[in-house]
């Protein structure tokens, strides 16, 4: 026997309300309560970041760039690519162009787009934007405030070794570099 709810699975939840919880200059929390296709409601938490960019910097065919800090949430010293929220008004490559910059000290003379995806289909409302950049120069930057950053080189395929082991759980970076390594680096 089949579950009829199956039949209404592309039909689109309706928000009946919302109200904001918190806010910051980061996230905004709300809460809604949504009508279902079978016209049942539901309450739903959201949490609501924006859009973010990440940039994979290529320092030659074989060598990438990542930065290592310490992640509050995480508990723990991670290494990745430069990320961070897009600046309001900002379009993906220029705040692309901009994270490389203040987080790893680096311009690219080329950006190319690698992927677009959610980063939590549930609960978060974040769309990822993961760039690939080549051709890089140094240039003078200043990290964010709260930022404490190391910046180093690794092996490409080391790093990819790093994203397989589950060294490197970062989502942005790990969709990054395994779309990277997909299509060669190049």
């Amino acid at each position: 026997m089949t579950d009829p709810r199956r039949s209404l699975a592309r039909v689109p939840w309706r928000t009946v309300s919302s109200r904001p919880v918190y806010v910051n200059p980061w996230i905004r929390v709300r809460e809604d309560v949504a009508e279902l296709p079978d016209g049942r409601h539901t309450l739903y938490g959201v949490i609501d970041t924006g859009h973010a960019v990440g940039v994979l910097p290529f320092l030659d065919d074989d060598t990438v760039v990542l930065v290592g800090q310490y992640r509050y949430v995480a508990r723990r010293f991670a290494w990745e690519m430069p990320t961070g929220a897009m600046g309001a008004g900002e379009g993906e490559e220029q705040s692309a162009r901009r994270e490389l910059a203040e987080e790893a000290g680096y311009g690219a003379a080329h950006l190319e787009k690698l992927c677009t995806f959610h980063t939590s289909k549930s609960v978060m409302d974040e769309t990822a934007h993961c760039y690939l950049a080549r051709g890089l120069t140094p240039v003078r930057h200043e990290l964010d405030a709260t930022e404490f950053i190391e910046v180093r080189a690794f092996p490409f395929e080391e790093v990819v070794r790093m994203v397989e082991g589950s060294e490197i759980v970062e989502a942005m970076t790990v969709v990054a570099v395994l779309h990277a390594h997909r299509r060669g680096r190049r």
